[in-house]
């Protein structure tokens, strides 16, 4: 069968939030620099960025507690969540800037206003939150934040976590009444929508080899996965946005920067409410603390969300695992992943990490009245009946080499070769909320004489472009108060009329 030849300046492969990103950045950026996408599936944002695969908190850092570790001498460090609201907002501008210039249309499709809430209970984690509360207060980007302790105002804000619990039993709340639900399945179409005006979009293709050719360009080998059909790309540059697909393309690269990297896949599975009745009690994310020798993934959170105009409300996660690196993918994939370069540092997570394992060997026993029994310490009342579970997606956690050894990181990292040829992004959390940072990341590593020349550009897109909000409260307030204009958040605290959500009505 004959092959193919396409050419382009810049291949982007997979059709999720960060591909999206990127081409929408450099539609903006670099106007006249050609563009082609390759997707495996038949849609866009169809693994990592499907809503029901996303948390879709917006990992904003207000609610998470697994940002806010306590520390040995009982202190509350606050520095990753201020790192991570820091992104969220370059987020923020970015997405109300496309607003604005007519790159997505209309934001209620794909952001609404949710409380942020972090709970608790018993003695010593209320004081735990309340130094938390103490820390996070003070700071720019954390203005407004509520701690609650009593119970009557409990029952007020959280109706549905109140009836039948044992206030004795002492609990807490830190409260953000202006959280987002974001769903980036939405958000991702969208952006699409605005790059394929000035690129070409290849759905149902699987990427197969990428080989790095004398000039410094590559060769990205593509199939039509209906037909059988090979082609050839020639580009100048590649990004690898393909989850956790990505792992396999960046080491079929071959370059240095990916070695010594490997992968450990955890899925995730969800309850569901169909209730209609409990969905409309409950109006927020609500995050608590992950088990003892959990891992931070773990984190259980009753969560609000609106896709497709519908309020929802999930419970979980419940860990699951599978070898898997895709929700689509082969269960070789693990095996397949582990080369000669990152054995080491593979092997030797296990003896690091056996609260993880222990934690996910007694998460897959779990039974159905387990999953209710823990769902209870949110909602006293629960019933197995008002519920039911869903797979979400699959996640591969970042092993770092570090030595002779690895590290298993709970994050994101990006990949770039040396030269600024091809990039990739591993991990998971916060993921999604933090993908135009992460992408202006690879455009900074990989293009760092044009990225001087669109600093104007970028502070023209980013008006915190090159600064920090958390330093400035008075570029903070003027950028809070546009942001929330123009994604119509402003004014609107409740959530639309819950609605059955099945994955048809998804996005």
């Amino acid at each position: 069968m004959s092959k193919t030849v396409i050419k382009t300046d810049v291949a982007l492969v997979g059709a999720g939030i960060m591909s999206a990103t990127l081409g929408a950045l450099l539609r903006q950026l670099q106007p006249d620099w050609s563009i082609s996408l390759f997707e495996r599936l038949d849609a866009a944002a169809a693994e990592s960025s499907d809503p029901w695969n996303n948390a879709g908190t917006g990992h904003s850092a207000l609610c998470e507690l697994n940002y806010t570790p306590q520390t040995a001498d009982g202190d509350v460090d606050i520095t990753k969540a201020l790192n991570i609201n820091e992104q969220f907002q370059v987020s923020r501008q970015f997405w109300a800037h496309a607003v604005d210039n007519g790159i997505l249309g209309d934001p209620t499709e794909f952001i609404n206003p949710i409380p942020h809430v972090s709970f608790v209970h018993g003695e010593d984690s209320v004081k735990y939150l309340r130094k938390r509360y103490d820390k996070l207060a003070p700071q720019t980007l954390f203005e407004g934040m509520e701690f609650i302790d009593d119970p009557a105002e409990f029952a007020t804000r959280l109706p549905l976590m109140s009836d039948g619990r044992d206030f004795d039993d002492p609990v807490a709340l830190n409260w953000f009444d202006q959280g987002t639900d974001v769903d980036f399945g939405a958000l991702t179409q969208q952006l699409l929508n605005y790059v394929s005006a000035g690129a070409d979009i290849y759905f149902g293709h699987s990427v197969t080899n990428l080989s790095k050719q004398s000039d410094g360009s590559w060769i990205v080998k593509i199939r039509n996965n209906r037909t059988g059909e090979k082609r050839q790309v020639h580009a100048k540059f590649v990004f690898v946005g393909a989850g956790g697909g990505a792992l396999h393309l960046l080491q079929k690269s071959g370059i240095s920067e990916a070695k010594g990297f490997g992968g450990f896949p955890v899925s995730g599975e969800f309850f569901r409410c169909t209730n209609p009745d409990l969905i409309d009690r409950h109006s927020a994310k609500v995050y608590g603390q992950a088990a003892v020798g959990a891992p931070p993934m773990s984190v259980p959170h009753l969560d609000t969300r609106v896709i497709n105009h519908n309020k929802g409300l999930l419970f979980g996660p419940y860990a699951g695992w599978s070898p898997k690196f895709l929700k689509t993918g082969k269960i070789t994939d693990l095996p397949t992943s582990i080369k000669p370069g990152n054995l080491l540092p593979m092997l030797s997570i296990a003896p690091q990490e056996f609260g993880l394992l222990k934690y996910l060997i007694g998460e897959l026993a779990a039974s159905p009245a387990d999953r209710v029994r823990t769902l209870s310490e949110f909602v006293p009342r629960a019933t197995g009946g008002d519920w039911e579970l869903i797979t979400a997606g699959q996640r591969v956690q970042v092993i770092r080499k570090t030595g002779v050894g690895g590290k298993l990181e709970f994050g994101t990292a990006v990949v770039a070769a040396a030269d600024g040829t091809i990039s990739g992004l591993l991990g998971a959390s916060p993921g999604a909320s933090t993908a135009v940072p992460a992408m202006l990341s690879v455009l900074e590593k990989c293009f760092p004489t044009e990225y001087a020349g669109w600093s104007s550009k970028l502070s023209e897109i980013i008006p915190s472009f090159g600064k920090k909000l958390s330093d400035d409260r008075d570029l903070y307030h003027r950028v809070w108060d546009w942001t929330n204009k123009s994604l119509k958040l402003t004014g609107r605290h409740a959530a639309p009329e819950s609605g059955e959500l099945s994955p048809a009505t998804a996005g």
